[in-house]
C-alpha cells in the first residue's frame, strides 16, 4: 500500500477522504477538533509539493437528506484556523458547483464539499456516486481510518476510478501503531477492556487472549462475569444471554496462562444518576436496588500496579461512567497509570471512542504514545477482520 509520502503531488488535485465527524453545539461551533487537528499534516504535505485540495467527508446521520446541523460548512472556521489559509466550499458534493471549483482549483488551494451522507448512496457504496466523485481529482487519499470498516462510495469505492491511491497520515499511522501492538508488542502486554458490554467485545477478547499476559476488565461488562461466578450485583447492567460465555472466556484466560482481572470492588450507587448516594462495595455482594458505576479503590490499586509494571498497554472503553464526575474516578486513575507506564518506556494505545474522549478530557493525549480516531474501526482490525478502506488502497 502506498502512503501519502511515496507521491508528489505538485499540479495534481487529491481527492480527500477526511474524517470531519466532529460534535458541534448548539450554534454549529466545532467543541472537538482533533479529527479535524489529525488530517492537517496530510493536507499540508499536498500543498507544499505544490498540489491541491478536495477534502470530502460525513458529519453525523443525516436521514432525510441535507439539514443544517450536519452541514460541513459549520467546520469550515476550524479547518481554515488550524491550517492557516482560506478554503473553498461547495454546497453540494457531486453537483456542478462541486464540478466547477474543484476543476478551478489552484496548486495551494483546498475546496471543502459538503457532507457526503446528503445523499443516500454513499452508505450504500453506489458505484454511479463514486464515480461522480473520482471526478473531481487526480488523485486518491484516504486519510479518515474511523470510516475505513466502511465500505461507502467514499471510503472504497471511489477507490477503483484512480491508478494513483494512497494512504494519509492518519491512516498509515493507525495501521502501523495498531500492528505494532498487534504483532510486535514488548511483554508484558496487558489490555484494558472497558465500556458496558462483553457481546461489543467478543471477538476483540478472544483474538487477545492469544497476544496478551494481563486482562484487565472495568466497565459495566465487569457485571456480568461476577454474575456468571455466583456473584450477587444488585441492579448493576447484566448481559443475561452472555452468563456462559463469561465462564467461558474465564476458563479460555485460564487454559492459556493469561491473568484475567476483574474489580474486586465497585462504586455502587442507589440510581443512574449524577447526583445518586454512593457507596464503596464488593462486587459479589452489591445490595439489591443498587448498581455498580465505577471501579472501587482497591480495584484501581489492583489494576494500577499491573499497568505501571507493563511493557504494551491496549486500553479500549472507560472503567465507569466516567461522564459523571462522582464515577469518574476510576477511568481517571487507569489513566494515570497508563501515562506513568508511558513514561517508563511502554507502548501504549488507546483504542479512540469514549477511551479517546476521557484521555482528552484528562489533558493526557500528549502523554501516552497513541490515540486513536477510529473506535469501531480498530476493533474490527483487531479481531482480525479485512477493512474495506484499507484493501481499496492496496
Amino acid at each position: 500500500m502506498k502512503t501519502i509520502n511515496d507521491i508528489n503531488f505538485k499540479g495534481k488535485r487529491a481527492l480527500i477522504r477526511v474524517d470531519f465527524n466532529v460534535p458541534l453545539d448548539k450554534s454549529f461551533n466545532v467543541t472537538d477538533d482533533n479529527r479535524i487537528r489529525s488530517t492537517i499534516p496530510t493536507i499540508k504535505k499536498i500543498l507544499n509539493d505544490g498540489g491541491s485540495c478536495i477534502l470530502m467527508s460525513h458529519l453525523g446521520r443525516p436521514k432525510e437528506g441535507p439539514e443544517e446541523k450536519s452541514s460541513l460548512k459549520h467546520a469550515i472556521k476550524t479547518t481554515e484556523k488550524l491550517l492557516g489559509t482560506s478554503i473553498q466550499f461547495a454546497s453540494d458534493c457531486i453537483g456542478d458547483e462541486a464540478k466547477q471549483k474543484a476543476a478551478n482549483l489552484k496548486p495551494g488551494e483546498v475546496l471543502l464539499l459538503e457532507n457526503l451522507r446528503f445523499y443516500k448512496e454513499e452508505e450504500k457504496g453506489d458505484v454511479n456516486f463514486a464515480e461522480k466523485l473520482s471526478k473531481l481529482g487526480d488523485v486518491y487519499v484516504n486519510d479518515a481510518f474511523g470510516t475505513a470498516h466502511r465500505a461507502h462510495a467514499s471510503t472504497t469505492i471511489v477507490a477503483q476510478f484512480f491508478k494513483e491511491k494512497c494512504a494519509g497520515y492518519v491512516m498509515a499511522a493507525e495501521l502501523d501503531n495498531a500492528k505494532k501492538v498487534m504483532e510486535k508488542a514488548d511483554k508484558p502486554f496487558t489490555a484494558i477492556m472497558g465500556g458496558a458490554k462483553i457481546s461489543d467485545k467478543i471477538l476483540i477478547i478472544e483474538k487477545l487472549l492469544d497476544k496478551v499476559n494481563h486482562l484487565i476488565i472495568g466497565g459495566g461488562m465487569a457485571y456480568t462475569f461476577f454474575k456468571a461466578l455466583g456473584g450477587n450485583v444488585g441492579n448493576s447492567l447484566v448481559e443475561q444471554d452472555k452468563l456462559d460465555l463469561a465462564k467461558e472466556l474465564i476458563q479460555k484466560a485460564k487454559a492459556k496462562g493469561v491473568e484475567l482481572h476483574l474489580p474486586i470492588d465497585s462504586v455502587v450507587a442507589d440510581k443512574f444518576d449524577a447526583q445518586a448516594n454512593s457507596r464503596v462495595a464488593n462486587n459479589n455482594s452489591i445490595d439489591a436496588g443498587w448498581m455498580g458505576l465505577d471501579i472501587g479503590p482497591q480495584a484501581v490499586h489492583v489494576f494500577s500496579d499491573v499497568v505501571v509494571n507493563s511493557k504494551t498497554i491496549l486500553w479500549n472503553g472507560p472503567m465507569g461512567v466516567f461522564e459523571m464526575e462522582k464515577f469518574a474516578e476510576g477511568t481517571k486513575k487507569i489513566a494515570e497509570a497508563v501515562v506513568k507506564a508511558t513514561e517508563k518506556g511502554a507502548f501504549s494505545l488507546i483504542g479512540g471512542g469514549d477511551s479517546a474522549a476521557a484521555v482528552a478530557q484528562l489533558g493526557f493525549s500528549e502523554k501516552v504514545s497513541y490515540v486513536s480516531t477510529g473506535g469501531g474501526a480498530l476493533l474490527e482490525y483487531f479481531e482480525g477482520k479485512v477493512l474495506p478502506g484499507v484493501k481499496a488502497l492496496e
